[in-house]
């Protein structure tokens, strides 16, 4: 074996950068290893190093013991190769995220109005010809129109604010993400051999040098070599995308990648490129390093200096689906690539659907500021066509040119009462709302063991009506300890004394345990004292490793005497085997023994002999197996336990390893034990409280139904005297499919709605039940389904569930990657925490809407009838600005940090297609709009009589501002905040103080906003338009705020069923929409609201696309170069001319192939091509 020293041959110390010539090889030499596969690398490893034992002396690694941990050898390491670590991607500074602010249509439009109605307040036309202008020259006194220059100035100062106050949230939102993601990063470990002990560091920390020891589920974190592997096989479609699974040994393909998944097996690799210098680093470098995509494209395969790579950054949501760099099949990737990048549209698709809150809120907000755009060009139209009216036809005036100014001044005045119009009906306050509920609940699951990979799960948690549930681990304690065993003829309830088992059976027995089972499997003493012995490594070993202890000996002797090298075959546990065996030589003579262990049904079926009382073999046949099912398994599998067989076989002469249906037979079965897991304590409840929430709770599990069908009773899944479904994989495949082996969904419908627990299922199954749960379309609404999982196997079901649960402690890397949240306890009860953090949200953003189109209603009416009767709108456009900030910013904080209860769960999910808007909040918002219409409409038209002041009303141009308008506006203030409290309750309940000491955020929001509309009110003066008020006027302006609460009450009184008018608003996808999803290929967000937006854009994008084609062919003949629009793209090969001008949901990603440039070009001059909104996928 190597050991520490290394014998560097002389040739190859090449004094490289800093410390590289203290190494056998460079950083280089490596990379351009690591970037062979299979054969290639085998022979180039053998002619360059000798052998990988070559290898890790010039690394001066021992392949055994490991590295020393030495500091300054790790850091001399890290100079020379590099560290573990990719740099993210820069975030966006706070001034960028303010100009993204700034993009918003109407802030630009206001903006624009605002600098106009500036620049006309500083021109004075010359004296005396006001006269001739008629009713419009008519200007305040002279002071007042000197002051013209304040509305503008405060437009421009409060969209200022907007903006400052959007960009805030938006950087706080991102700091918050990379916080969350760094806190997964660090939790990430990975496990080394350091000084001969196995430890776990995390992932960062990981040197060129470094033994590491892999297993089945791990996503490896940086290139290695492989030392030793038994049964190795890797999913390397995240590098290659080729689904295939790859088989590594040393003699064919040794060669391990970073990035890359472990799909079964395990084994030890040397860590040979670590970070950027890894082949998931050296993409992320061709991905992240230019942002400039003309550079991108020109680097094409070549790396750029070493300074560009390290300035690499990761793109966030990028899938690495690169041929990997020098890979034999370079020449074919163009084409590959065209197919790949189509079949992957095709996968997406599904996965990448907006989710269930976002869709009926975008459907909703485009209504909303469709209705408000017309508004506001009725409101513009109406007051110019009167200006004008008024001025030319009745006053008879002539337009002169000395008027011009003034005339001009009094359109933008109504511009900007227009777009002011339109500012307070669109809700641009829904995405704030949605961030800030997201955002403080994500940071609130932490607490209750929820890690939120995607910010959108939180909330499609909430309407969850299914949870497919794992049973070990997630329902179960997941510490397995042996109880029953089954050894020389004797069932034994409690585990025997060692007298009571022949010497000769219990050394087999407790040497195959020891030897056939992962050697990271170990049971450590407690950490704290008097405590439970720790259990690493897979469970069920750990059982049987406990077993041993118990049985008094030791494993670790035998695992000495035997170490991992000496192992000659290993048959590693996987989901189609679902069993183990490990083959070593005979010590004392020729010939070979393996040892198995499996699922008791399984490995008893491949068993020819069985060990009797007194450690014979005897033989074993069908009828004597079926009498050991029913007098040993099945009682055993009636208490809950799982049973496991340990059983042996002896090779005289070396048979074909690989022809395992031979190997894996005529056994010997040594014993049958039974394992407990016991249920976890709080799971029975946290169950029954998803039924009263009208969650469906399902078990999958590997298991036989028997155990499952106890484990379901003990936890409440099935209930005595139910009619529900325990079925086994197998025949739930036969009554789903049809004879050719395809799943009906009309034969699925039948079976799901009644199942309860599906037993002995494949991963296939798993991904087939909830695939088939999601697609139905029985029942009176759609399912929307969460999935637990921990294992590699359960990816694919956890990708394609609604929410994907992966357990923090239990669960594999790549369960983990593919899961919406990680579990950090393992626990059911944290499900049932994110299902009421979810409803939460949910109902935050419904109370949000309710009093966000209250406010939207009434100050769009009042807007409109007052301009249009009084040609002034009785608020002014920075009053709206004001109220818009209190509805948006301010509201959606105070009502998105309502913390949940639990009588959130006491009401059923929502489902799919249930609307946003309910019809009791509907009754609600059309209610508190009536009193506050009433008021404002009587304040405005007989207000001055009822306060005894001078009427506001067919006020001239710049004048004072008037204690009349001053009240309105107050009042209206007013009415909002105590509206807002209203607001807290959506389900018609009537006490709407209820718990609200609970949100300090609320109480805060409130009080701050009232103290502000104090300044604002008595000292905010001509730029708010307001003047100051009496205390009479104030108590007034207040006791009609508080007039809402009561009208609150006296709305709760009507019942929502007699209102048969009331419409609900905000609905999800209907039924009939569904087919129409897999039409979209193109499309990168299936967002139905987007559709509806699109109808009437594709003649729009047309255009634009025809444009933007001309332009690239003009570009093309003059570079002589491909232009690349959009994302990185390859050239594609020659593709039909309907594909040649793609079209991707947005006008900004055309992509023309070099081969028939002129047919495009003449293609753009002529007819449009015959594209819909769901242009050709590319």
């Amino acid at each position: 074996m190597a050991n520490n020293s290394a014998d560097h041959p002389p040739g190859n110390s090449v004094a490289e950068v800093d410390h590289e010539g203290d190494f056998g090889c460079t950083m280089m030499q490596l990379r351009e290893l690591m970037e062979l596969r299979s054969g290639e690398a085998v022979s180039k490893i053998a002619e360059c190093y000798g052998d990988v034992q070559g290898i890790c002396r010039r690394l001066k690694t021992s392949p055994i013991e490991g590295l020393s941990g030495n500091p300054a050898d790790l850091e001399k390491r890290h100079t020379s190769f590099g560290k573990n670590f990719i740099p993210p991607k820069k975030p966006k500074t706070f001034l960028q995220l303010v100009w993204e602010a700034l993009q918003d249509v109407t802030l630009i439009i206001l903006e624009v109005a605002a600098i106009i109605s500036l620049a006309l307040s500083f021109y004075h036309p010359p004296e005396g010809d006001n006269e001739d202008c008629g009713e419009a020259g008519a200007v305040a006194d002279e002071g007042e129109s000197q002051a013209g220059w304040i509305e503008g100035a405060a437009i421009l100062f409060s969209v200022i604010i907007v903006v400052l106050v959007t960009a805030f949230n938006d950087w706080s939102k991102e700091k918050q993400f990379r916080g969350l993601q760094s806190r997964i990063e660090q939790e990430q470990k990975f496990t080394v051999i350091r000084k001969g002990q196995v430890i776990q560091i995390p992932v960062a920390e990981i040197v060129v040098g470094d033994i590491a020891q892999i297993k089945y589920g791990d996503l490896l974190p940086a290139d290695g070599i492989l030392i030793q592997g038994n049964d190795l096989k890797i999913d390397e479609s995240s590098l290659t995308g080729e689904s295939d699974q790859v088989r590594k040994s040393l003699e064919k393909d040794p060669m391990l990648l970073s990035g890359t998944h472990v799909m079964e097996g395990s084994g030890r690799m040397v860590v040979s490129a670590v970070g950027l210098n890894s082949q998931t680093g050296i993409i992320f470098t061709l991905l992240g390093a230019g942002e400039d995509e003309e550079k991108k494209v020109k680097k094409g395969k070549k790396q750029g200096p070493p300074e560009n790579r390290n300035k690499a950054k990761t793109q966030d949501g990028i899938a690495l689906e690169i041929q990997p760099l020098k890979s034999e099949e370079g020449v074919e990737s163009e084409e590959k690539e065209e197919k790949e990048e189509k079949e992957k549209k095709k996968v997406n698709v599904t996965k990448k659907e907006k989710s269930v809150l976002q869709g009926k809120l975008t459907r909703l907000a485009v209504q909303i500021g469709k209705a408000g755009l017309i508004m506001s060009a009725v409101t513009v139209v109406i007051l110019i066509l009167y200006f004008v009216i008024n001025t030319f036809g009745i006053q008879r005036k002539d337009w002169k040119a000395e008027c011009t100014p003034i005339y001009i001044q009094y359109f933008v005045k109504f511009f900007i009462i227009g777009v002011t119009v339109l500012v307070v009906a669109v809700p641009e306050g829904l995405p704030l709302a949605v961030t800030i509920s997201l955002a403080y609940s994500v940071k609130k699951m932490m607490k209750d063991n929820n890690l939120v990979r995607h910010l959108d799960a939180c909330e499609t948690m909430g309407n969850a009506t299914a949870i497919c549930s794992d049973k070990t681990g997630t329902l179960t304690m997941n510490r397995m300890t042996v109880v029953q065993a089954y050894i020389g003829d004797t069932h034994y309830k409690t585990v025997p004394e060692p007298e009571a088992i022949k010497p000769e059976t219990l050394e087999i027995l407790v040497n195959s345990i020891s030897i056939n089972s992962a050697y990271t499997t170990k049971i450590l003493p407690s950490e704290k004292e008097g405590g439970l012995p720790r259990h690493v490594g897979n469970k069920t070993e750990c059982a049987l490793l406990g077993l041993v202890l118990d049985l008094k000996r030791d494993y670790q002797p035998i695992r000495d005497e035997v170490p991992e090298e000496k192992l000659y075959k290993v048959y590693t546990f996987n989901s189609s085997r679902k069993s183990m065996s490990t083959v070593i030589k005979n010590s004392s003579g020729p010939g070979f023994r393996m040892y198995s262990k499996g699922a008791s049904e399984i490995v008893l079926r491949k068993c020819s002999h069985i060990l009797d009382a007194s450690g014979q073999q005897r033989v074993f046949k069908a009828k004597d197996r079926d009498e050991m099912v029913q007098k040993v398994i099945e009682p055993m599998a009636c208490d809950g336990l799982r049973t496991i067989c340990v059983a042996m076989r002896d090779f005289s002469t070396e048979p074909d390893w690989d022809n395992e249906a031979d190997i894996l037979n005529d056994l010997t079965c040594i014993c049958v034990v039974g394992i407990e897991d016991p249920v976890r304590p709080e799971v029975p409840e946290a169950i029954s409280k998803c039924q009263r929430a009208g969650i469906t709770v399902r078990m999958v599990t590997g298991d036989n139904i028997n155990t499952a069908r106890a484990i379901a009773t003990k936890c409440g899944i099935l209930q005595p005297g139910e009619d529900f479904l325990c079925l086994e994989g197998k025949d739930f495949n036969q009554q789903i499919r049809n004879d050719k082996g395809e799943v009906e969904q009309e034969r699925l419908d039948k079976v799901w709605p009644k199942l309860r627990v599906l037993a002995r299922s494949s991963p296939t199954d798993k991904h087939t039940l909830v695939k088939g749960i999601i697609d139905s379309t029985v029942g009176e609404t759609r399912q929307v389904v969460a999935v637990t999982g921990d294992g590699t196997n359960d990816g694919p079901a956890l990708k394609k569930a609604d929410v994907g649960f992966a357990m923090g402690i239990a669960g594999t890397d790549v369960a983990k990657e593919a899961s919406d949240i990680i579990l950090t306890d393992d626990n059911f009860t944290s499900i049932v925490k994110a299902v009421m953090w979810g409803r939460n949200v949910y109902d935050s953003i419904s109370k949000f809407l309710q009093f966000q189109l209250t406010v939207n209603v009434v100050a769009v009416i009042v807007a409109f009838t007052g301009a249009c009767i009084t040609q002034d709108s009785p608020l002014k456009a920075v009053q709206m600005l004001w109220v818009n900030l209190i509805m948006d910013t301010l509201a959606s904080l105070a009502l998105a940090t309502e913390p949940p209860t639990e009588s959130l769960l006491l009401r059923k999910p929502y489902g799919r297609d249930k609307p946003l808007i309910s019809r009791t909040m509907m009754k609600n918002i059309l209610g508190h709009a009536v009193y506050q219409l009433v008021i404002t409409f009587t304040l405005l038209f007989a207000g001055e009589k009822f306060f005894n002041i001078d009427s506001g009303r067919s006020a001239l141009l710049h004048a004072q501002p008037s204690e009349h308008y001053t009240i309105i506006f107050n009042v209206f203030v007013m009415m909002q905040l105590f509206n807002e409290i209203n607001a807290r309750k959506i389900h018609g309940e009537r006490n709407v103080f209820e718990g609200i000491y609970r949100n300090p955020i609320f109480c805060s929001v409130v009080l701050g906003t009232f103290a502000l509309q104090i300044i604002i009110v008595q000292f905010g003066g001509k730029p708010f338009s307001c003047t100051a008020l009496t205390i009479d006027q104030w108590l007034w302006c207040i006791f009609i705020g508080v007039g809402e609460l009561l009208w609150g009450q006296l709305i709760t009184a009507i019942p929502t069923h007699r209102l048969k008018f009331l419409k609900e608003a905000g609905h999800g996808i209907p039924k009939e929409d569904i087919a129409e999803e897999v039409l979209i290929e193109g499309a990168d967000e299936i967002d139905h609201a987007e559709m509806e937006l699109r109808r009437g854009q594709i003649l729009w994008f047309r255009g634009l696309n025809r444009i933007q084609t001309q332009m690239d062919v003009v570009y093309t003949f003059q570079t002589g170069q491909t232009a690349v629009p959009g994302a990185l793209r390859r050239q594609p090969s020659v593709v039909s001319q309907h594909n040649d001008a793609k079209t991707v949901s947005s006008p900004t990603h055309v992509g023309i192939s070099s081969s028939s440039l002129s047919a495009n070009s003449a293609a753009a001059a002529g007819p449009p091509a015959p594209a819909s909104s769901s242009t050709t996928g590319n």
